[in-house]
């Protein structure tokens, strides 16, 4: 049987008729939207779509699979939606999980506003590490988790961009580089940047770390380090340089290390992600209050 994900990429394409609309409404790649389809279609052994250079539409076959599985889908969901607003609402206990005291100090500004608005939930902030931050939610050590998008995972969802920050290199202070007012996307061609561990999901991955420049010169990479406070080892002693976001240069401010600003690279996104097989009320009214909490703030948070 299809799982909830190829059920929502059919009926959105369905409804979208474009690769690239349903690829940003369900916050994953156009290549994962396409793949999707053609599993789909191979499990049922015929196409459900006809597609061309120019447009996407739908088969008899697909017209009559959108027809049969609309209505249960929406009440399916529905059923859902009436459980959690039957429920207990906006109580219990929320795990939130970060990577780094940038961005701590956000969620815990965040959080003062949310215990006030929801008195009935308690909050607990939950320090990650490179290695273990969609494994954390996957075993429930966490439900939420504040994090550099894109969140190009078919089991996450994720809410609206919550702020944004410079990128940047993370040199040793020793190396050419440091002597430099910024650097290119191209210069990572020329130097050798520690790799994130095999844990982070590819996609994120070479969306921060990609293996070629935009040119397309390949990118040397090497072992880095579990944690972040691992790779700025790793940087500080030579070993290697590291993209970084421009939040590290106050937070994480070495005399070993220098942080050098892209001046080709766009800023990197933040925002809160979750399992879409576990989206709570609390879930939501976390993001919500964080909206509003960061719209609110006098500066912006990657000043």
């Amino acid at each position: 049987m299809p799982e909830r994900h190829e059920i929502e990429a059919f009926l959105t394409l369905a409804e979208e008729l474009h690769f690239g609309r349903t690829a940003e409404r369900l916050r994953v790649s156009t290549t994962r939207i396409s793949q999707t389809i053609r599993k789909l279609e191979r499990g049922i052994g015929a196409s459900l779509f006809d597609r061309t250079s120019r447009r996407v539409t739908l088969t008899p076959i697909g017209r009559q699979l959108r027809d049969d599985l609309q209505p249960a889908h929406e009440q399916v969901l529905q059923s859902f939606r009436n459980a959690i607003a039957a429920g207990r609402g906006v109580t219990g206990v929320l795990r939130v999980g970060y990577f780094g005291s940038d961005a701590a100090q956000v969620l815990h500004a965040v959080t003062d506003t949310f215990c006030r608005q929801h008195p009935d939930c308690a909050v607990q902030i939950v320090e990650l590490q490179l290695n273990n931050g969609l494994a954390a939610m996957q075993t429930g050590q966490v439900d939420m988790e504040l994090i550099r998008m894109p969140a190009d995972h078919p089991d996450l969802v994720g809410g609206p961009v919550l702020f944004t920050e410079p990128k940047v290199l993370a040199v040793s202070s020793r190396h050419p580089f440091a002597r430099r007012p910024s650097v290119s996307l191209e210069d990572l061609a020329d130097v050798l940047v520690l790799q994130n561990p095999s844990a982070i999901p590819d996609g994120w991955d070479e969306f921060h770390s990609p293996k070629h420049t935009p040119g397309g010169r390949p990118i040397q990479h090497l072992p880095g380090a579990d944690t972040f406070v691992g790779m700025l080892a790793l940087v500080g002693a030579g070993k290697g340089v590291y993209p970084e976001g421009g939040r590290a240069m106050r937070f994480y401010a070495r005399p070993d290390i220098t942080y050098v600003p892209f001046h080709d690279a766009p800023p990197l996104e933040w925002g809160l992600v979750w399992l879409n097989t576990r989206e709570t009320a609390r879930i939501r009214a976390f993001d919500q209050t964080a909206q509003l909490v960061l719209a609110d703030l006098p500066v912006s948070p990657a000043s």
